[in-house]
This record gives structure tokens, sequence and C-alpha cells, in this order.
């Protein structure tokens, strides 16, 4: 075990996660001071990924969704020390589904689901509480950590109210393995993928985006309905979500339909909110590539 680690998480993480809701958000004012105003973390890459996905706003309005969103992201990383901690009480306290009928349906059905989302609002929080309010076993879906102190203890703490984590290079053999389960696996549909030859290629807030295709091609080799899940931050520290359906018959779909819905459906969040995206991620790192021709 790595010392550095260790004294990390037990004397700082574990800590913060046990202070109470209104003394955590004191340390999110003083993050917001520290991160934004004194070091700037990641300024320029959020700067630049918000000017280039609206080129309509004014500079005034750029840098208005650009101090927002540094707010929530601190609210962001406090509460998601806090999951380390947190009670399934607390947790069904501060999160809420809105319309759980519109997924148990398809267990009524005794259908598996896939629900695709993005990195909006506080997904950390919805991915402890979602297996206790639909009625499907639920998976998530996440690619390891190099740390692996850190790695265990994420996989810990996002698994232990019912959530089954499975390595992205697993799916297939999980799903192969547990055919007959009910279950609702969640995809993360705004990841950057690591080979932009490979992915599906679309217009993702005013620029050319290279989309991770897993969400539909699972879809359709396993036909299971896709709904999309928003997450919705009703005020400081307390988050809804709720559930749209994208389709129920993903082996009628044409090639890029499924992605092209879903992708459109997170933009439409991010347009009306945009304070709540991820813009700290380098999500255009990648070019389309370029087709040969003969």
């Amino acid at each position: 075990m790595n010392i550095i680690n260790f004294l990390l998480y037990y004397l700082i993480i574990i800590p913060i996660s046990l202070l109470p809701f209104p003394l955590l958000y004191g340390v999110s004012n003083f993050l917001y001071f520290m991160i934004f105003v004194i070091f700037g973390y990641r300024k320029k890459v959020v700067v630049d990924n918000i000017r280039r996905s609206f080129p309509e706003k004014t500079e005034k309005e750029q840098k208005d969704i650009c101090k927002k969103f540094y707010r929530h992201f601190c609210d962001l990383v406090v509460e998601s020390l806090k999951t380390f901690t947190i009670s399934n009480k607390q947790v069904l306290k501060h999160v809420t589904c809105k319309n759980p009928e519109a997924i148990n349906k398809y267990f009524e059905q005794k259908r598996s689901v896939i629900i695709a989302g993005g990195h909006y609002n506080n997904w950390e929080i919805f991915a402890v509480a979602i297996d206790a309010i639909i009625k499907h076993d639920t998976i998530g879906i996440y690619t390891p950590l190099s740390n692996k102190y850190f790695d265990e203890k994420m996989r810990k703490t996002r698994s232990k109210y019912g959530l089954l984590m499975i390595s992205s290079r697993k799916v297939k053999y999980y799903f192969d393995e547990h055919i007959k389960d009910i279950t609702a696996t969640i995809f993360a549909i705004d990841q950057s993928p690591s080979n932009p030859k490979s992915c599906y290629w679309t217009t993702f807030l005013n620029q050319e985006t290279g989309v991770l295709f897993g969400t539909e091609k699972f879809a359709k080799d396993y036909n299971y309905p896709i709904v999309y899940c928003r997450i919705n931050k009703e005020k400081r520290g307390y988050y809804s979500f709720e559930f749209f359906d994208v389709t129920d018959k993903p082996l009628e779909t044409a090639y890029g339909e499924i992605t092209e819905k879903v992708t459109q459906m997170l933009e439409k969040d991010i347009k009306e909110n945009p304070q709540y995206w991820l813009w700290t991620h380098k999500r255009w790192k990648h070019k389309r590539p370029v087709e040969k021709t003969n």
C-alpha cells in the first residue's frame, strides 16, 4: 500500500466526507477561491470549450457560464467526497427520481435496458442512489483508474448500495454470462473516444465530435431498450433524475440513429443549463480522420 495514498484518504478525504452538508459547502466555497480565483485550474480548457460551444454568446455571457461552472464543479468535488461515507438514508434524502415508472415498465416486461447519460450535474451521487430507486439490477461501466488504491476505493463507494461496477473491457463478457438477468446498464455517452477512427462522428455543441458507439452497439446486439437519464440540480446538494424513452426497438433503427438521438438529448440539457456539464474535460482533443480517396 502506498503510504501517501493511505494518508490522503484517511487524513483528508474521509474527514472532509464526514462533514455535515453546510460545512461541506464551506469547503466548496474555499475550493472555488483556490481553484478558480488563485490557480485557475484548467481554466484555458474550460474557456476554450465554452467559447467554441457557444460562439453566439457574448464574452460576458461566456464568462458568466465559466464562473457558474466552477461554483458547481467545487460543489461536485465535495459532494463526490461525501459519497465515501454517506448513508443510504442520506442518499435517498438528497436524490429522488421523478418518474421511476418510465424504466420500471421494462422490468415488468422482463427486459434489460441501457441507460444513456452524460457527465452532467452530479453523476457520482446518482450512481450511489440508482439501485435503490429502480427495480432492475444496476450496472455501471467504468474505466479503471491507474492508481489501484483509489480505483478500489472508488469502486467500493459507487457499489456500496447495490450498483455493480464492470470494467469497460469486460462488458460483453458480462452481458453474455448474465443474459437471463434483468439489468439496467449505465453508459456515459460524452467521453472522448480513445480511437477517433472507430467512433461515430457527429456535430455536438457546435463542433465536430467523435462519440463512443457502445450504447448503440450493445442495444442492437442484445435488443435492449434505451432510456436517456437527465440529472437535475434542484438546489445545492439536492438532485432529481428522470428517464426518457429513446427506443424500445433498437433493431429497427438506422445506423447512427440512436447515437444521434441521445447525443442531441444531452446537448439540449447542456444548452439549457451549461454550467452543469463537465467543461474541464478535453472533449475535443481528436479530429475527424480524413478519408482516403483512390
